[in-house]
Formats: structure tokens, sequence, C-alpha cells
């Protein structure tokens, strides 16, 4: 019988792809962002935020505290990566959202499963053209170049069919067909490169819609999905080791450090009530990935929370940037 052994989630910002002094890269996207999201559910532009806020983040964003930060978000990520090595998967699950990598407006399913033998990624960062910064980010996502990755077939049909069986109606996918227009993006090649240190393990990839309204599932529905994902992966007869990972979050582009801290609280204590309970209006934009983990807080279900590390990485003064968090769930007798 197939066995969960190891849960996690992880950020995959792209400043975790990059070295702290390219950080400024990013800040300079903040400051003509017009769409930066409040928890509040609403969207300011920079100079809107600094009137509220002020420079209050100044000292957070000095070039120390950035590289202090840069180097304590990759121990986490070598812990994890370390974590999963000793589970030894024969699987790994991975849950992430597609922006407009593989899927597009003309075609966005609430949430899909794919069963393709080959998990096939995109090029889109590897043109020549790009600065520098943008081409390493692109080497650390996989999307430098076409990456072909062992895919999960036989569990990945044995999923779709549970997850219909249990009213959870998933749209599924199969093949690539033209990996330099759609194909797989960061939230995959992210957790393959960094986390599987290249080791080709199979991935069954779920793609959960949480950037793009009107059919963003909300957490309760999220976790439900990851609790119907439980059984399905549980009665699966094939003999495997699974893991499953959260790919994204925390709270961006606009820190919210207690929004996920509370966040990370309630993981630990395995609140399904709170978790299910996040107010919408938090979860737009970057932050909507948190429903990356609240479906996988679903999925893991009695596994122990082992450990967690957090980061609030203020890029800017006004406090623009990405809550770094890293968290694991384990069996006992993988400790």
């Amino acid at each position: 019988m197939a066995r969960i052994v190891l849960g996690a989630g992880t950020s995959h910002s792209p400043l975790l792809t990059l070295p702290a002094q390219e950080w400024v890269n990013r800040s300079a996207a903040d400051l003509v962002n017009p769409h930066l999201n409040l928890s509040d559910g609403r969207f300011v532009s920079y100079a809107q935020l600094q009137a509220e806020v002020g420079d209050r983040y100044a000292d957070e964003a000095s070039a120390a505290q950035l590289e202090a930060k840069a180097a304590a978000c990759q121990a986490a990520l070598d812990r994890l990566a370390d974590d999963i090595e000793q589970a030894d998967p024969d699987v790994v699950v991975i849950v992430g959202d597609d922006q407009q990598e593989l899927f597009s407006a003309d075609n966005q399913p609430a949430v899909a499963v794919y069963f393709g033998d080959e998990v096939v990624t995109s090029d889109r960062f590897g043109a020549e053209e790009l600065p520098d910064w943008v081409r390493d980010m692109g080497r650390g996502y996989l999307m430098d170049e076409v990456h072909r990755l062992p895919g999960a077939r036989a569990l990945a049909l044995e999923v779709i069919e549970s997850l219909i069986e249990q009213d959870i109606d998933v749209a599924v996918c199969g093949v690539v067909s033209d990996p330099h227009k759609a194909a797989f993006g960061h939230a995959y090649g992210f957790i393959a490169k960094r986390l599987l240190r290249g080791r080709k393990r199979p991935i069954l990839p779920i793609l959960l819609n949480t950037y793009y309204p009107p059919n963003v599932p909300g957490p309760a529905r999220c976790f439900a999905i990851g609790r119907a994902l439980r059984h399905a992966l549980e009665a699966s007869p094939l003999d495997l080791r699974i893991a499953v990972i959260a790919s994204g979050g925390l709270s961006h582009f606009v820190v919210d450090e207690a929004l996920d801290r509370s966040v990370l609280d309630a993981l630990q204590r395995g609140d399904e009530a709170w978790l299910k309970a996040i107010p919408r209006a938090a979860l737009n934009s970057g932050s909507s990935e948190i429903l990356n983990w609240v479906l996988v807080a679903g999925a893991i279900g009695r596994l122990p929370f082992a450990w967690s590390d957090y980061q609030p990485i203020y890029r800017t003064p006004a406090g623009t940037g990405v809550g770094a968090a890293v968290a694991v769930w384990r069996s006992a007798d993988e400790a």
C-alpha cells in the first residue's frame, strides 16, 4: 500500500534562486507595480503603500539584513532537501499554482492533475537577450531550457479516478505538446532543481488555480481537496513512499508577517478550522499560494509537525517582499 512519509511546504520566490545582491531587481519591480496586494483585499501602488506605512522597514531592507536572510533561507532549504533525501520517496506530489506557464485564460481549471509519463518544463527564461539575473532565476526554476522529468502516470491515474469518485471534479492533462509555447513552470521546477538535488524522482503535479478569478477555490475547499487527495494516495495498492510538497507563498508582494506566522502556527497545531477560515481578502496575488499549503495540510493527515523556518524578507523600505517559509511534517520513523 502507498504511504505518505513526508509533507512539506516551501516558498519558491525568485529571491531563493538568486544571491542577495541581485534582489534589487525584484525591489525595482515593486516600485512600479500598481497592484501590490494588501491582506484587507486592497491593491495599491508603491506610492500609496508608502503613504500609509512610510519607510518603517528601511533597516530590514538593508544589504546586511538581506544577506543574513538569504543565508538563513538557503540553510532551511538545505535542511528540507536533507529531510526529503532521508525520507527517500518513490513519488513526489507537488501542489503548485500555474502562472500562465502551462494554462492560460483560454483554459484555466480550478484544480488539475497531470498524468503524463514526463513532466516537461518551459524554457521561458532561457533566451540569451534576457538579463543575466533573469537567466539565473530561470536555471533555478528549470526554465532555462526544456527539461524532461519523470512523471508518475500509474499513481496519477489512480488519484484522478479516486478524486472523481469522491466528488472532486478535477481537470486532467497528460501531455505537453509544445514546451516552447506552454509547459510546467516555476512551482514545479524549483522543487525538482533545489530540493530533489537533480535526482529524477517521479513527480505527480497537482495544479491549483490560486491566482486567477473567478474559479479560485476557497481555503475550506482546498482543505477538502487535500483530504480527498490523501485518501486517494493511501488507497493505492502500489507499494510507494510518497512525499507531498506545497510550492509557493507565503505572503507577497507586501509582507504580512502576522498572517504568515498565524498560518504557520495553525499548521503546527493542526488547526483545521482556522486554516479553512482564512479570509479570502488575504489570499490575492502572490499571497494566494497559501492555498497550496492549506491543501497539503489536508493531505498529510496525522503526520506530526517536525519543524519550520520563517524569514520575513522586506526588500523595500515600505515593506514589499515575501514571507519566505519552510515547514515539514514527517512520520516518527523518518525522524
